[in-house]
């Protein structure tokens, strides 16, 4: 089985190729329910030299990529732990999409360290691969933040956010497939999940690209509040925006 929710995200958010150079900046969900050869084949053919796992420690397991590593690929760990105290709030009192765009910004703002190493990836050579469990959320605002950094306008940021709407159910399957047991020690109805984390609202990430705004006068402000210098978010561009040299 290859990748779910695999794509990149210019061919939707820049169709014309104006901003961004294809063949750089690449986001699906986990594999499921492991790395194998197709999924070798299908990243080696989409170029991709660098894969980004946003998940958190618990979510990972070294067998999920042997295969691609034995193919010369490299993984980077930059960690997002769903979880926490502000963040479990965070969930308990979710009801809109809006809700679900602030609570992309608190995540992002709990781990600037892993926000720092993922940007500092996506600026290596070759293609990049960003992914976290269901290749929305934590891949989603990660995304949004890179192709902000390239000038690419909000509403096409969203709408390739949206677009994982379509890869939902295969995504939910492999989700409750691989996570079986751990769903099975809940008690029935002590798992509630806020109706926005189980879509890819588009009303979120228009909200988690306003608030960085807001908070922090845009993308690259907030970036420098992660770490992120000045050199790695040239070398990005330089990277991955069309008519951009170092």
């Amino acid at each position: 089985m290859t990748l779910v929710n695999f794509r990149e995200p210019a061919v939707l958010a820049d169709p014309e190729g104006l901003r961004v150079r294809r063949g750089v900046l690449h986001r699906s969900a986990q594999p499921f329910p492991a790395d194998n050869g197709a999924i070798v084949e299908q990243l080696r053919a989409a170029g991709i030299r660098t894969i980004v796992d946003l998940r958190g420690e618990a979510e990972a397991d070294d067998i999920d990529w042997a295969a691609s590593r034995a193919d010369g690929v490299e993984v980077v760990a930059a960690r997002i732990q769903p979880t926490g105290p502000a963040l479990e709030a965070a969930v308990r009192t979710m009801t809109t999409d809006a809700d679900l765009g602030a609570f992309y910004l608190l995540m992002a703002e709990s781990a600037p360290g892993a926000v720092k190493l993922a940007v500092e990836a996506a600026a290596r050579p070759g293609g990049v691969l960003l992914h976290c469990a269901a290749g929305k959320d934590r891949t989603g605002l990660l995304t949004g933040l890179l192709l902000d950094l390239l000038g690419v306008p909000v509403e096409e940021i969203v709408a390739d956010y949206a677009r994982t709407t379509e890869a939902l159910p295969q995504i939910f399957e492999g989700l409750a497939e691989r996570n079986r047991n751990a769903l099975n020690d809940y008690h029935a109805g002590s798992l509630v999940v806020p109706r926005p984390l189980l879509e890819a609202p588009a009303g979120a990430m228009a909200a988690f690209l306003e608030l960085v705004d807001a908070r922090y006068g845009g993308t690259e402000g907030f970036l420098a509040h992660c770490g992120v210098d000045a050199a790695t978010v040239a070398a990005f561009r330089a990277k991955a925006a069309v008519g951009v040299t170092a």
